[in-house]
């Protein structure tokens, strides 16, 4: 690993360690070990592969995306689909997401800048749509007035979670007015203007060291913004965008009746599909901080509390998160490590394609 890639482990990794400590401390091991043993492990198959399945359609959400850019078969965007998962949870600071756009510049020659924006389109439906669908379920589930959690230092409450939920709108309503900034063609050409123009900033500057400027900053910054925002073509098609958002239902739905499946085999745990739901989405919230490779920590610190609020005691809820987080990431490492082998792409390959970029 270099440097970079230490230091992001590193740091990862002890925000994981301190999350796991955080969640588990006051879970008895061999309480632990109890609740494994009574587990009904058959119902992990079907929840398995119902959360697998959720990547057929992150396939055909992006080969939608890519298709204004460049028509590209299923297989040609579920390979790197998986390949990218599979390396965000083996390796830290979520390299992963690079992948994607590195394997379409090797085989489709597609300017990396415009594979990572279809990128960031792809996961810009899962940000938008989780936004939504936590506060309308954080608006609609019940929630005894006096719960309250101590987590890490923070306090936790009702009217915090809904406090929450209303940022996420915020957040939403700032992000996507900043997208269609990159999509239309008069607000592109201002902002190609106004890179244009960064050369005069430096007036007392010889015209030798405006030449430099020009050439090494504002010709690769447009540059970047053309095919940047050739990513973001999809959101001109009314048609693709429906799609994508169909698919975007499916893909979270299905992840949350995987969620729901696994707590047929698992004693004590008694959350609606519904409830499920809201689990999904907090855990994702609590993952989107830095960590360990595959999320270790986070994601039992965001099931315990998530769960906590629906009445689920700290034992259960660990057994049962520990579980989920084996059955959710263990299925994308083997089908990653398949088409990766299927491909031809390596880990050390996806980090040269990434600088050729």
């Amino acid at each position: 690993m270099n440097k970079k890639t230490t230091i992001s482990f590193v740091l990862g990794a002890t925000i994981s360690v301190a999350a796991l400590y955080i969640s588990f401390r006051n879970v008895p091991v061999d309480d632990l070990f109890k609740y494994f043993s009574s587990i009904n492990y058959l119902w992990a198959i079907p929840a398995g592969l119902v959360g697998l399945s959720t990547f057929i359609f992150r396939a055909l959400r992006w080969q939608a995306i890519l298709k204004p850019v460049r028509k590209i078969s299923f297989l040609q965007s579920f390979h790197p689909v998986m390949i990218s998962f599979m390396i965000n949870c083996i390796l830290p600071g979520r390299i992963g997401e690079a992948a994607r756009p590195a394997i379409l510049l090797k085989n489709e020659k597609i300017p990396f800048s415009t594979g990572l924006a279809t990128v960031a389109v792809d996961r810009l439906f899962d940000i938008v749509y989780m936004f939504i669908l936590f506060s309308v379920i954080m608006a609609n589930i019940t929630i005894d007035p006096d719960f309250a959690v101590d987590f890490g230092g923070y306090h936790l409450n009702k009217e915090v979670l809904s406090l929450a939920g209303k940022d996420m709108i915020g957040i939403g309503v700032t992000v996507i007015p900043g997208i269609f900034l990159l999509i239309f063609e008069k607000t592109r050409n201002i902002i190609n203007y106004l890179i244009s123009k960064i050369p005069v900033v430096f007036f007392m500057a010889g015209d030798s060291f405006k030449n430099k400027i020009e050439n090494k900053i504002c010709i690769p910054a447009q540059k970047i913004l053309k095919n940047f925002s050739d990513g973001f073509l999809l959101i001109k098609s009314p048609k693709t965008m429906f799609i994508c958002i169909c698919y975007t239902i499916i893909i979270w739905l299905l992840c949350a009746l995987s969620y729901y499946l696994l707590s047929f085999g698992c004693p004590r745990i008694n959350i609606s599909f519904t409830g499920f739901t809201a689990v999904m989405i907090i855990v994702c919230f609590f993952i989107a901080l830095p960590s360990a490779p595959g999320y270790w920590g986070l994601w039992e610190a965001g099931g315990i509390f998530a769960m906590a609020i629906f009445g689920v005691s700290a034992k259960d809820a660990a057994g049962y998160t520990l579980i989920n987080h084996v059955i959710q990431t263990f299925p994308i490492i083997v089908t990653g490590l398949v088409s990766a082998a299927l491909t031809g792409i390596t880990i050390r390959k996806v980090g040269s394609m990434d600088h050729e970029g």
